[in-house]
């Protein structure tokens, strides 16, 4: 019996990352980018005002505000007003000493002026402006190059794109991005006992539920995602070997009891070595995995069971696909908290218990409320579940009250 550890080892060490591709920006977001966007233009472009108020040479209020020696009273600077500059205007405007203009936010700085007055600032004069306040050089002003210079690097290779990234490559004038694309998994079911959703069920024949569920799991986690639905044993070969040549990550179902997984190994023995074995977990204790056909694709048989398909694509298969988007972090990030109740694990396997995660508000702890197993089979623990408590093999039984490790699974709502 394979460990835990040496599957995944040998399962993320198969990942094949798509290569990058470029793309519009608005296609870029949530993907990782795979260049330096280094500026060629300095942001921004030109001096530009930061506020709505008046352009002004700060030396020219100096004094505004300021009490006068002889009568103590505040000083009040009045300055013509000889201008108005809106955002995006293209005409330059020249400011004499002792002026003032009015400005918008955004819009271009007139020549010598070195600070903007907010409105609040003074009288809003539209002729002449009284000032009561004396204002820095250089204050309310986005000087050119402020946000970035040229050479400098606007997005660096590894960071995901999200809406700031997104708004920075605009920015700058940049329209596409190098990105590493979503990779492409195929998800087929095999069994003449499955139907698809949109069928009656006969005797002896089931709904198709995994390779739906399992496509979800693939798109959660960021993959593009082709569900190519049902085919007998017979077929399985050119429904794979046609995959292969689409996709990154091939992941099958079937019920792997008897001689159904030597049928499918037996059938695919020519693209490569899918290899059924036992791995120390539970549930999903006996999974395939094989890199197949020429160019090496990783490709999974997990069993039909749901919700033991769902356990091994979430320990298995969804680490792949995170290596392949690029993700420093693959796994999930995993907690301790106390357990809530009492529960038994089976020795000499890795146990994943679904449960409910909650933390106390007031002292910052977590506790996990285990969901009691009434059947691996059943879909709705895992539904109600928020997490995946791990038990070690060599841990029989958890008491209420005794730590374990938890890993977050997505939250719902």
């Amino acid at each position: 019996m394979r460990s835990v550890e040496d599957h995944l080892a040998r399962v993320t060490a198969a990942a094949v990352a798509p290569r990058p591709v470029r793309v519009g920006i608005s296609e870029a977001q949530g993907l990782m980018c795979a260049e330096e966007v280094v500026v060629e233009n300095a942001l921004p472009a030109f001096d530009q005002a930061a506020i709505d108020g008046y352009a002004v040479r700060s030396v020219d209020v100096a004094d505004a505000g300021a009490a006068d020696e002889e009568t103590g009273e505040q000083i009040i600077v009045t300055l013509p007003v000889v201008g108005e500059v809106r955002a995006g205007n293209r005409q330059p405007i020249r400011l004499q000493p002792g002026q003032a203009v009015k400005v918008e936010t955004g819009a271009p700085l007139p020549t010598l002026a070195d600070a903007v007055l907010p409105d609040k600032w003074t009288d809003g004069g539209l002729s002449k402006v009284r000032v009561g306040h004396s204002v820095r050089s250089g204050q309310y002003v986005r000087r050119t190059g402020d946000d970035v210079q040229p050479g400098d690097v606007a997005v660096r290779r590894g960071t995901v794109v999200g809406p700031a990234q997104v708004g920075l490559l605009a920015a700058v004038g940049q329209d596409k991005v190098s990105v590493h694309p979503r990779p492409r998994v195929a998800v087929i079911s095999v069994g003449r006992e499955l139907v698809d959703i949109d069928r009656d069920t006969g005797a002896g024949q089931v709904y198709d539920v995994a390779s739906y569920a399992l496509a979800a799991s693939a798109r959660d986690c960021g993959a593009e995602v082709h569900r190519v639905g049902i085919v007998g044993t017979d077929g399985v070969r050119e429904a794979v070997e046609a995959q292969l040549q689409r996709s990154e990550v091939v992941v099958m179902t079937s019920a792997l009891g008897g001689s159904a997984s030597e049928d499918i190994s037996s059938a695919l023995a020519e693209l490569g070595d899918l290899v059924v074995e036992r791995i120390a977990m539970h549930p999903a204790s006996v999974q395939g995995f094989g890199a197949l056909g020429p160019d090496e694709v990783p490709t999974f048989l997990l069993p039909s069971n749901p919700m033991s398909a769902l356990v091994a694509f979430e320990v298995m298969v969804r680490p792949l696909i995170r290596i392949a988007l690029g993700k420093r972090q693959p796994m999930r990030r995993l907690v301790t908290a106390k357990s809530a109740a009492s529960f038994e694990s089976p020795e000499g396997r890795r146990e994943y218990v679904r449960g409910q995660l909650m933390r106390d508000e007031d002292t910052g702890e977590f506790m996990v409320a285990p969901i009691p197993d009434n059947g691996s089979h059943l879909l709705v623990s895992l539904a109600e579940a928020n997490c995946l408590i791990v038990v070690d093999p060599e841990v029989t039984e958890v008491r209420a009250g005794d730590d374990v490790v938890v890993a977050f699974l997505a939250q719902r709502g």
